[in-house]
């Protein structure tokens, strides 16, 4: 059965976050409502940056910068440092002063950054470890996320997480003996999602999920996905309403570094 909750019981469980990644989404209190807002165009781009073609990559990250030409998108970036430590300082130097590049410089989830614009700014994040590495085939997994609020709307406020399943599982190789880690992965993925669900909030997730046939993280039936088919997905789960999403449309990047372009969801999101 769906309970409703009232406006003040949705402030009450969506404002006053806690300082700390291990209190993300932890409420410390609420203030007055919040006011409602028109909509605001909100770029959200899933980018394997690839391992091939390495000289490709500087113009595939400026190509991804302008991959909704008018709005500085919202990225979740895959495969950062895997390999060679090139990206850090392309991506910087192209999204500048005007983005918070959350865990491009972390100690170990440093490999699925999360690029966001002003207006908006990370006001918590959390690295959840998924399973070690496999010599040869993989390096150690992460789940990156972040809570991001508007500066102008207090309130006006979403989570986005990134992340990276290993390859060879459900695709390529079809290895049944890297199913466990893949397993494990989705698994941990889904107790992330529904931990801000839980909490009433929307959550978009960005990811390299490496099976073509991947559905839900979640499997809830609210669940919705932007692309039906391929490896490179975006998907979001609504919160209890307070803050909407609508999806206007998509995109595609080519970026020439390997097989995977950049595919952006263009959704406007609104206070309600």
């Amino acid at each position: 059965m769906t309970h409703r909750i009232s406006r003040r019981q949705a402030l009450l469980l969506g404002g006053g976050a806690v300082a700390g990644a291990a209190s993300l989404g932890t409420v410390a209190g609420a203030g007055p409502a919040a006011a409602a807002t028109g909509w605001i165009r909100l770029p959200i781009i899933t980018a394997n940056i690839g391992r091939k073609h390495l000289g490709a990559r500087e113009a595939a990250i400026r190509a991804v910068r302008n991959g909704d030409p008018g709005t500085r998108p919202v990225v979740g970036w895959q495969e950062i440092r895997e390999g060679d430590t090139g990206e850090p300082a392309m991506i910087s130097r192209h999204f500048g002063d005007a983005y918070q590049n959350a865990f491009l410089h972390h100690d170990t989830s440093y490999r699925v950054p999360v690029s966001v614009p002003r207006p908006w700014q990370v006001v918590n994040s959390k690295a959840t470890f998924v399973h070690g590495g496999i010599g040869g085939v993989t390096p150690p997994r992460w789940i990156n996320e972040v809570v991001v609020e508007h500066r102008s709307h207090a309130g006006l406020k979403f989570v986005l997480i990134n992340t990276h399943y290993l390859a060879g599982a459900y695709n390529g190789e079809q290895n049944p003996n890297l199913r466990d880690e893949w397993d494990l992965h989705k698994l941990t993925h889904r107790e992330r999602v529904m931990a801000h669900h839980d909490r009433g909030h929307l959550v978009i997730w960005t990811a390299d999920t490496n099976r073509a046939g991947y559905d839900k993280a979640t499997g809830q039936a609210a669940e919705r996905k932007v692309f039906a088919r391929g490896i490179d997905r975006i998907n979001w789960l609504p919160g209890n309403g307070t803050v909407q999403l609508d999806l206007l449309g998509t995109r595609t990047t080519p970026m020439s570094v390997d097989s995977h372009e950049a595919r952006a969801a263009i959704f406007r999101i609104r206070l309600a």
